[in-house]
């Protein structure tokens, strides 16, 4: 499943393509996408790319084709760690926007009717119990809000930290429950708990 942009990005390609008859430069696409930087439209074309839904050729200008066939993968950016135990700090964690170091291909079937998916590394074991050890790959949707129960990847402001946990609402507090009977919940305020992303799907270690 493309993330919005990347799909806003294949649509103005198509349309482009369709209207003049030549696929659009780097600078185009920018601006009729609101990408600030040429970078970024090319880390998005590299994905695309990757995925199966364009094919180009580096070296000549304007050669950007749009491929019909439906690619049976998905590119998704591996953004770092996460703690599944004390938490630990996670440079960037309160915003998921940086350009990755790191592109790992998954099955489409893994989150398949999810988007703006991001991938991070499991450190800890305090979510055995939901069949997610130390050194898996968590696949997650971004996200603000999640229900009770769900399985979140949390930014606490004041300590910096991020973490993996399941999340409650109780008593105008916020419960971040392990997935490990060994392990006793965190308790916080409300205004300190920021969700990040809610959990679609495990890669498991090999």
């Amino acid at each position: 499943m493309l993330s919005d942009k990347r799909e806003q990005v294949l649509n103005f390609i198509t349309r482009f393509i369709e209207r003049k008859g030549y696929a659009p430069s780097v600078r185009e696409i920018a601006k009729g996408c609101n990408i600030n930087s040429p970078s970024m439209v090319q880390y998005h074309l590299n994905i695309l790319e990757h995925d199966g839904y364009i094919d180009r050729d580096p070296s000549i200008p304007r050669s950007v084709r749009v491929v019909k066939e439906k690619p049976t993968t998905i590119t998704v950016p591996l953004l770092g760690t996460i703690a599944a135990g004390e938490p630990i700090p996670v440079p960037l964690s309160d915003s998921w926007t940086a350009i990755p170091h790191e592109l790992i291909e998954v099955p489409f079937e893994l989150v398949l009717g999810s988007t703006n998916v991001f991938a991070l590394k499991v450190k800890g074991a305090s979510m055995i119990d939901a069949l997610i050890d130390d050194g898996d790959v968590i696949l997650l949707q971004k996200a603000e809000t999640a229900e009770d129960g769900e399985l979140v990847a949390v930014w606490l402001e004041n300590e910096s930290e991020t973490t993996l946990k399941r999340i409650y609402h109780d008593l105008g507090r916020i419960r971040l429950q392990p997935a490990n009977q060994q392990l006793k919940p965190f308790y916080h305020d409300p205004n300190n708990v920021k969700i990040q992303g809610k959990v679609v799907g495990v890669i498991r270690k090999t």
